[in-house]
């Protein structure tokens, strides 16, 4: 008798119910968080910042995805007494502040989103909506909405408020941007980030900034070709970055038929290069791997020649169809996200790229001490099949030395985002274990119809969550996000 055919494997995600996660919150709330499930742990004092699209449509009309949306900052206070205090604020763009007038959309999205009135009312409009919906970067003085495709702009980090768009004291003259993937030197504390002026040939600006956000040190090199770059990895004396083979063709963007992102166009015959920019300034370095997207860096480290590199990539750009809208996207049917490890021998320029996992991953983070060292332990959002794309639904924690991971998945009603690692406070630092810390993770649960913070212990996350505080309302999903730890009283 013939064996059975393998039966396939049952989809635990449903599209609707992922697809409600992105629903809009209009409302700027301010509570003490009484719904709280499990026990907080006492140490866990500070203050949670999350950056992400919070508004998602006007007048009627949806963007066309997500990343087009109105940056809305939240903000979890953790008094270490079992208390949490929530409270969200739109960033007061000049775009956000004149359509919230208007009631209706002004400005062309970068990734689709069009003026009403068809492509004759958006050909030759070239002037992005600067969103500020990406990431933060925190200083005591103000907060910085971050959004690479322009100026930061500075909030009041307790109440909120919009202080304007931030040059970083003249440091960003005239079209400057200032990338939203910081990175922090696990010696120094400094901030380090970038920004592009891509064309032809990119200008790619190295800052590097203090504990109040002023910038120290900038430096600039010239990258042949159009460079469309999102993340960089950090080591002690590098700036790491992964130039995707993707070329654009403006045409449909100037004639007002689609976004400046739905012109890229990847070039999977053409490698991705690797440059390595010297901190301090100096020559970049080239290097070339097999064709792939990547989005986000893990982590970097250089020894005895040897830089090696773990990425979360693609195998392609990971893009949508023009005209698609988000809410009907396919998503098994696009390039999944994983976990790659790349090495490159500097004195030969041989590379290698190796697959770690198949399972489809994003947001990935190690410990702030390992930054540019070796690390045996990466954080990261992950799909619940072990094959195949799908939504992100839990967390998993990656051991480079054993090739095994743990893993939590809300599945089959709970849908994430970004997962932040808090190393646990008052430890030594030659005492650090890197796993050692808390996974803050925000998940829409789908009966609720409410989004909720889950508290893991990093070190034992099969376990579940230490502790849920279930919010009032659907936060849509974020990006990215920083832990500002509380300041000894």
């Amino acid at each position: 008798m013939a064996a059975p055919a393998p039966q396939p494997e049952t989809r635990r995600w449903n599209r609707d119910d992922w697809v409600r996660g992105y629903t809009s919150l209009t409302e700027e709330r301010d509570y003490w968080i009484d719904d709280i499930e499990g026990t907080l742990p006492p140490d866990l004092r500070g203050t949670l910042y999350r950056n992400g699209p919070g508004l998602l449509e006007r007048g009627g009309q949806s963007v066309q995805h997500p990343f087009d949306g109105d940056g809305m900052v939240c903000v979890f206070d953790f008094t270490g007494d079992g208390r949490v205090r929530f409270r969200n604020r739109y960033v007061q763009t000049k775009g956000f502040v004149a359509e919230s007038k208007a009631g209706r959309f002004l400005q062309r999205g970068v990734f689709g989103t069009q003026k009403p009135g068809g492509w004759l009312a958006n050909a030759f409009d070239l002037q992005a909506k600067n969103i500020a919906n990406t990431n933060v970067a925190y200083a005591p003085k103000k907060l910085l909405a971050l959004w690479e495709g322009g100026k930061p702009y500075a909030l009041d980090p307790q109440t909120l408020e919009t202080l304007g768009e931030d040059d970083l004291g003249g440091a960003l003259a005239g079209s400057a941007n200032f990338a939203a993937h910081p990175r922090y030197d696990r010696r120094t504390g400094q901030m380090v980030n970038f920004g592009i002026q891509p064309g032809l040939s990119s200008t790619v600006t190295l800052y590097t900034l203090d504990a109040d956000l002023e910038v120290t040190a900038q430096h600039r090199w010239e990258v042949p070709g159009f460079a469309f770059i999102h993340d960089f990895a950090l080591t002690d004396d590098y700036a790491v970055f992964f130039q995707n083979p993707v070329t654009v063709n403006p045409l449909p963007y100037w004639f007002g038929f689609r976004g400046a992102a739905e012109c890229l166009v990847f070039q999977a015959s053409r490698p991705t290069k690797i440059h390595l920019l010297p901190r301090a300034g100096g020559r970049m370095r080239t290097y070339e791997t097999d064709a792939c997207f990547v989005f986000h860096h893990v982590n970097a480290h250089l020894a005895d020649d040897i830089l090696t590199v773990d990425s979360i990539a693609y195998e392609t750009f990971p893009s949508l169809e023009p005209g698609t809208m988000y809410r009907q996207v396919e998503i098994e049917k696009i390039a999944a996200s994983q976990l790659f490890r790349f090495t490159v021998n500097l004195a030969t320029g041989e590379t290698k790229r190796e697959r770690l996992m198949e399972r489809a991953v994003e947001f990935p983070s190690v410990h702030p001490k390992r930054v540019g060292q070796p690390h045996r332990w990466a954080f990261m959002a992950m799909a619940d099949a072990p094959t195949g794309n799908a939504p992100l639904q839990g967390v998993l924690a990656y051991d480079t030395k054993t090739g095994t991971a743990q893993t939590y998945s809300f599945a089959p009603k709970g849908y994430v985002g970004e997962p932040v690692f808090v190393p646990k406070p008052g430890v030594a630092e030659d005492q650090v274990e890197e796993n050692a810390g808390y996974l803050l993770q925000m998940v829409f649960d789908a009966p609720r119809a409410t989004s909720s913070l889950a508290v893991f212990d990093a070190q034992n996350l099969a376990n579940g969550p230490l502790a849920r505080l279930h919010l009032r309302d659907i936060v849509p999903y974020g990006l990215h996000g920083q832990f500002v730890p509380a300041r000894n009283p």
